[in-house]
């Protein structure tokens, strides 16, 4: 039986992890695992097996597989960033969070069972799910910088909010698109993003018939935010 507990060397079970740092190779495995089965049927002891990595150094890197969720969604906002960091600086806000969106599904999509089964274990188990929820909503708030939308203060809270309840409805048609090029997940995004500058427009209206300071206010960050759909409580555990 292999000693995982030791600093031996160990050969991962993924081939191509070889030259990986031990981090990357944790995350590769990790993700292969929820790939297969439920992140709750995943125990760190079979996630060191696979990366090749001893259960010492695995816990240098990691204190928990939820750890490891978290350190893939960090690493996917940072290429989402990189990826989208030379957009056509003319281009309307709306146009640039869509291209950051839809950059982030293409980043996903190698991994889009891993997905689909960390989404079913964050709806069955509702205080993973709130994690997931507040992972997501991390990431939301770093995809409206990249697209050069402010979110700071409570009104950018509420905009990173609305934003992952969008992003885990566009989650559902994304899991199923098997397009090459995800034309079904650009059509629901773009349907989406429509629908949330037309709540912003409807609210700027308002505003402007009821100029209250907070309307004013509000109207200088032109900003969107949506409302709750039926059953949005619980989309952020959708997506990553």
């Amino acid at each position: 039986m292999t000693d995982m507990s030791n600093g031996d060397n160990i050969e991962p079970a993924v081939p191509g992890l070889a030259e990986a740092s031990p981090r990357e190779r944790l995350i590769e495995a990790f993700l292969g695992l929820l790939a297969e089965r439920r992140f709750e049927e995943i125990d760190l002891k079979t996630v060191g097996e696979r990366a090749g990595v001893p259960l010492a150094e695995f816990r240098r890197e990691f204190g928990s597989t939820f750890d490891i969720v978290a350190a893939f969604s960090k690493d996917l906002d940072r290429k989402v960033l990189a990826a989208t960091a030379d957009d056509d600086a003319d281009a309307t806000p709306r146009e640039r969070l869509f291209d950051v969106m839809m950059q982030r599904f293409e980043i996903l999509a190698p991994h889009r069972r891993a997905v689909e089964n960390l989404r079913a274990s964050g709806l069955r188990f509702p205080p993973l799910g709130m994690a997931l929820g507040r992972l997501s909503l991390r990431s939301m708030q770093w995809m409206l910088a990249g697209a050069g939308i402010e979110a700071k203060g409570l009104r950018g809270m509420a905009r990173a909010q609305g934003l992952a309840m969008l992003f885990a409805r566009v989650s559902e048609t994304w899991l199923v698109d098997d397009d090459p090029d995800l034309s079904r997940t650009m059509a629901a995004l773009d349907r989406e993003l429509a629908r949330a500058w037309d709540w912003s427009t409807r609210i700027g209206e308002v505003c402007r018939m009821i100029p209250t300071p907070r309307c004013r206010r509000d109207r200088r960050e032109q900003s969107w935010t949506e409302p709750a759909r039926s059953g949005d409580e619980t989309a952020p555990a959708a997506a990553i």
